[in-house]
């Protein structure tokens, strides 16, 4: 399951804090990343230097262990909106018709 994750620093968590351990932050995602769990890694364009990352995982509460072992969650500097992604079926049901009317021509 693909899961959107997008980090939120906590209130009152000053950016000077977030930086004095953004260096394990970073090699803590990439461990993420070598075992396939980060997928894709964004900033966003809205807000800058927030970053936005796709998660694999069996379960959204999978996911929310794997960004506990996060150095910015240990230490409760940063939380987490997780929203599970499904396949659009919208696109294949739209095709279906056309599709039915080229088999019977």
């Amino acid at each position: 399951m693909k899961i959107l994750v997008l980090p939120k620093p906590r209130e009152g968590v000053s950016r000077q804090a977030m930086e004095q351990h953004a260096a394990a932050e970073i090699q803590a995602v990439l461990a993420l990343y070598a075992h396939d769990v980060v997928r894709e890694l964004y900033v966003r364009g809205d807000q800058s230097g927030r970053v936005v990352l796709v998660l694999e995982a069996p379960s959204v509460e999978d996911a929310r262990e794997a960004l506990a072992t996060l150095p910015f969650t240990r230490l409760e500097l940063i939380d987490f909106d997780l929203i599970p992604l499904a396949p659009f079926a919208g696109l294949i049901r739209a095709a279906q018709p056309a599709q039915a009317a080229q088999r019977a021509s």
